[in-house]
């Protein structure tokens, strides 16, 4: 069958930037849940080899020693924790982190749903009282230029406080990652508020709001997304004083269809590195795709350690 052309060849790759720095630090205990399966272990061994995590497999223990001798890897220091089925997995490995033994949780070969539901009971200990919110840091091949993406998986519609609490976390993330002054913009499908386009007139509102409410960023919305990427479109369109506009570092997005749609083009059609976090709880959870290749998941266990410490 023939690919779309749209597709694109670039091999994705993990950030050096973020590599070097997460392995200049203290290495995690990443626990993974239902982890046996082949890219989970992949990305496991992978991100234990380079230095960067040391892990802790929960799942059916035939299939995680299986997977590690397929890939000739020698698992007998590591710690395994017996869990039968997806749901099991999943609530033994957010238990493992939720009571301090695991300092970052990392989703296997399970569903998204099942994986945040055992992590949202009470039972789990993760739970901090803050909002759980999923930021995608997308990096580019060329490792120029990243890109962070909140909220593309956990929130479906979500409330102008959850969209506040993505944008404190997406100025803290950037903060931490060296970008002193982050550049914010509020997705829309317009650059104007219009009253019969709701996602308008909420960017107009998170805006006014940001603006007063954090410091050390700058903010810009409603802005739809050629503004928000292209320093030629700004110009074009009279947005060439505006400070986020062709320039940002970060996209709040009104809803998981939009978000969504950005990270996947990202990644697809440029080649994107997507690590995948979600913030809020008691350790950063990673929350990657069943189908992300162990760049992405190793991309992602690195910026979880850089974000932890």
């Amino acid at each position: 069958m023939e690919h779309s052309p749209f597709l694109t060849s670039e091999k994705i790759v993990c950030s050096n930037h973020l590599l070097s720095r997460a392995q200049k630090l203290k290495k995690p205990n990443v626990v993974i849940a239902n982890a046996g399966s082949v890219l989970p272990m992949s990305a496991a061994l992978e991100a234990t080899k380079i230095g960067i995590m040391t892990p802790i497999f929960v799942g059916d223990v035939k299939d995680i020693e299986k997977e590690a001798n397929d890939l000739n890897w020698d698992i007998a220091n590591f710690e395994i924790i017996a869990a039968k089925g997806e749901y099991e997995s999943a609530k033994v490995a957010a238990k493992v982190c939720g009571y301090g033994h695991g300092d970052i949780l990392m989703k296997g070969d399970l569903h998204s749903d099942i994986f945040m539901k055992a992590t949202l009971k009470k039972e789990s200990g993760l739970r901090t009282g803050r909002r759980l919110v999923h930021s995608f840091f997308i990096t580019h091949p060329s490792d120029r230029r990243p890109l962070l993406i909140s909220d593309a998986a956990v929130n479906i519609k979500p409330n102008l406080v959850t969209r506040k609490e993505a944008t404190r976390f997406a100025v803290d993330i950037l903060h931490i990652l060296g970008i002193s002054r982050p550049k914010v913009a509020f997705l829309s499908a317009t650059e104007v508020p219009v009253d019969t386009m709701e996602s308008s007139l909420e960017a107009a509102t998170l805006c006014e709001w940001a603006k007063k409410e954090i410091k050390n960023a700058d903010f810009s919305g409603p802005l739809a997304l050629d503004l928000i990427l292209s320093p030629e479109s700004a110009k074009v369109k009279g947005f060439s004083e505006n400070l986020v506009a062709g320039k940002a570092d970060a996209i709040i997005v009104p809803d998981i269809v939009s978000g969504n749609a950005i990270f996947k083009a990202l990644v697809y059609l440029s080649g994107g590195c997507a690590a995948g976090i979600v913030n809020g709880a008691k350790v950063p959870i990673l929350l990657t795709s069943r189908s992300d290749p162990p760049a992405a998941r190793i991309a992602s266990v690195a910026l979880a350690n850089i974000l932890r410490v």
